[in-house]
């Protein structure tokens, strides 16, 4: 029981120590992550786009935009990208693997709708994606 009380004093005495060093190293972080964004690291609209992982499966093209459906081992990732981002306006991304439920992303968005993703291992999946009321689809693939 002593043994336990000794711990606590060491923890005590050293806390104010460690919450120090702690917080140099929280704030060293934040600067180098800020000195990257301001010293000049862009990314493109399609970079910013790019959100899901995996592998590029299929793109849709339609006229307010482009449906982008993504391919890993194991998951399937779609999103819909507005052709001219800017103002606010209704948008909607879904996908579904063959034999289970739809995973959709809908509201008013700027730029894109989702990203959603699908446990997709073996199965087949069919994406589509409505921007501003026209809408692309895949029907089903990577089957």
């Amino acid at each position: 029981m002593a043994m336990g009380l000794l711990v606590t004093r060491g923890t005590e005495r050293h806390g104010g120590r460690t919450g120090r060093a702690a917080f140099r190293l929280l704030a060293l972080a934040l600067a180098t992550a800020l000195g990257l964004v301001v010293g000049g690291v862009e990314a493109s609209s399609a970079d910013a786009a790019s959100v899901c992982a995996g592998r590029p499966a299929k793109t849709v093209k339609f006229s307010t935009g482009e449906l982008r459906v993504y391919r890993t081992r194991s998951y399937a990732c779609a999103v819909a990208v507005a052709a001219k981002p800017g103002k606010r306006r209704p948008m909607s991304v879904q996908i579904q693997p063959r034999g289970g439920r739809p995973v959709i992303d809908s509201g008013s968005f700027t730029q894109q709708a989702g990203p959603v993703t699908v446990h997709a291992l073996n199965r087949c999946v069919r994406a589509s994606g409505t921007i501003s009321g026209k809408t692309g689809t895949t029907g089903w693939i990577l089957c």
